[in-house]
């Protein structure tokens, strides 16, 4: 196919060049024509604004670093909707705001155009290889019409629901590293300290549970079910061992701001009379402050999801 590609920096340029060795053709634009230079050497085609990106091709994809720029490549000035003939459809694999991929989606929409979110998932390093996660928003149909030429981008892309569920999941990832990172630098400082030499520390715990384990996939087992009976692990339990590690902290002077916040969690949990229960029951009063229904997922259905990955 005849494809269009904005935006050639760190992620972009991967997964463009992984269009190209699919066979797609190219037209493609940058803030600099140097930044395509290889994709030009490959037999790309340059354009010199988003407008005429669209007016060649019906298929365009966009990498962008954040939702100004997007607005802009879209509708600005010689922007994509300038360009675009109906039945056009947009990716944008940016990580983008939730309301503004919502609000493009209903501006293209008025023209015949299909604008659907796109993010993804697996740093310069998946983007080079294709070994990348795609979450997409939007329709359907056209997400199934293309799914071919996602795939030639990352081995994982998937469609998660109407527009803007690509970019929430999106969020809720990067979000989660973020704050697993914080967390991580908190406890590993603190073992240091305590006299542990790191990477001696590093070999033992990541042959522990939570080490051997994927990170998402602790969900499974008691936070989409919403069944935190029988234990796995009793809440009173881990309450005690982030009480000593928190006592640790303080013992060998380490701040500990994110710990002490879990502790507080299994501190109302505890107070709950959830003692006995999974360590996990805390994840209840999380969605009692959001105000969203009890989460309870049929096992069989995740079972299915965890499944994918043996097939």
């Amino acid at each position: 196919m005849k494809l269009g590609f904005i935006g050639l920096g760190m992620m972009g340029a991967g997964m463009a060049s992984n269009l190209q060795k699919a066979g797609h053709e190219l037209v493609v634009h940058d803030l600099t024509r140097q930044a395509a230079s290889r994709h030009l050497a490959a037999g790309a085609t340059w354009a010199d604004t988003p407008r005429a990106v669209a007016e060649a091709c019906d298929l365009v994809f966009t990498s962008l670093p954040t939702p100004a720029d997007v607005r802009k490549v879209g509708t600005g000035e010689d922007g994509l909707i300038a360009g675009f003939r109906r039945g056009a459809a947009w990716f944008d694999l940016s990580t983008n705001a939730v309301d503004v991929v919502r609000d493009l989606h209903a501006v293209f929409a008025d023209g015949g155009v299909d604008f659907l979110d796109a993010p993804v998932s697996g740093g310069p390093k998946g983007a080079n290889s294709g070994r990348l996660a795609i979450w997409v928003g939007g329709d359907k149909a056209v997400y199934d019409r293309y799914h071919s030429v996602l795939s030639a981008m990352g081995d994982q892309a998937a469609y998660i629901g109407p527009i803007g569920a690509g970019s929430i999941a999106k969020l809720v990832h990067n979000a989660t590293s973020a704050a697993v990172n914080v967390v991580l630098s908190e406890v590993f400082t603190m073992g240091i300290k305590a006299g542990v030499e790191p990477l001696a520390l590093f070999q033992a715990v990541r042959q522990g549970a939570s080490g051997r384990s994927r990170m998402f996939d602790r969900l499974a087992d008691h936070f989409l079910t919403g069944s935190y009976d029988p234990a796995d692990f009793a809440l009173r339990l881990l309450h005690k061992d982030v009480s000593l590690a928190c006592q640790l902290a303080r013992d060998v002077q380490v701040p500990m701001r994110l710990t002490n916040m879990a502790l507080m969690e299994l501190t109302e949990a505890l107070n709950r009379g959830w003692g006995q229960r999974d360590s996990r029951v805390g994840s209840l009063l999380q969605q009692e402050r959001a105000g969203i229904p009890p989460i309870a997922v049929p096992p069989e259905k995740i079972k299915a999801v965890l499944e994918q990955d043996t097939k």
